[in-house]
């Protein structure tokens, strides 16, 4: 059952408990009165329509997976990236082939914003679909820095180096979500499809999780 937050029709606000989620500080803030004429919405539909209409700071949610995938893991990581990019939300990866690239191909179809964490000092090794390609340079290593800056990570697929990104994840305190044979390991989040996954994906960004 999705999460839900309540949605000002008139603002695109969210409330949830007293409190209005804002964008800018990525956080709930206390008032002191609750609008009324207030909808119950579930999260990601929440979020998409607040994101919509009101300033925000692009905190990026992860995809991660393999260079080498399967069709459906591909296919997977495509339709996701697309529908994180109509959650209005950026989406960060590795930047590379595989995986990476379905997402930032199916986000860039729709109008979304990739970003690229490079494992290599070359920032024309990123794949064609990322906007902003980020040279790290400092190879795998760079997987702690994915984990780190995503509130929640959808892993898709992968072996060893997926499963460090998930470690790291979790090692956090992110949300870790599975889909399509990723590492099976405690803590993380198992989808049944994708639009599971978006919807505790949404209730991760809005920090639902922890109320």
């Amino acid at each position: 059952m999705p999460s839900l937050v309540k949605l000002d029709p008139r603002t695109d606000e969210l409330y949830c408990a007293g409190r209005r989620w804002t964008g800018w500080r990525q956080s709930w803030q206390p008032v002191g009165t609750t609008p009324e004429g207030l909808k119950k919405v579930a999260a990601r539909v929440g979020l998409t329509a607040a994101l919509e209409a009101n300033p925000y700071r692009g905190l990026p949610i992860g995809v991660i997976g393999p260079k080498i995938a399967g069709k459906e893991q591909l296919s997977a990581a495509e339709r996701l990236g697309g529908d994180i990019a109509a959650m209005n939300v950026p989406l960060l990866c590795g930047g590379k082939t595989g995986v990476m690239e379905a997402a930032c191909k199916g986000a860039k179809s729709r109008g979304g914003l990739t970003i690229g964490l490079l494992p290599d000092e070359d920032w024309t090794a990123a794949n064609d679909y990322v906007d902003i390609p980020l040279a790290s340079g400092i190879g795998p290593s760079r997987n702690a820095i994915i984990a780190r800056a995503c509130p929640v990570l959808i892993a898709i697929g992968g072996e060893y180096g997926t499963l460090s990104e998930v470690a790291f994840g979790l090692h956090f305190g992110r949300r870790v979500i599975c889909l399509c044979g990723a590492p099976d390991v405690a803590g993380v989040s198992h989808a049944a499809g994708i639009d599971e996954a978006l919807e505790l994906a949404a209730a991760a960004y809005l920090n639902l999780d922890k109320d």
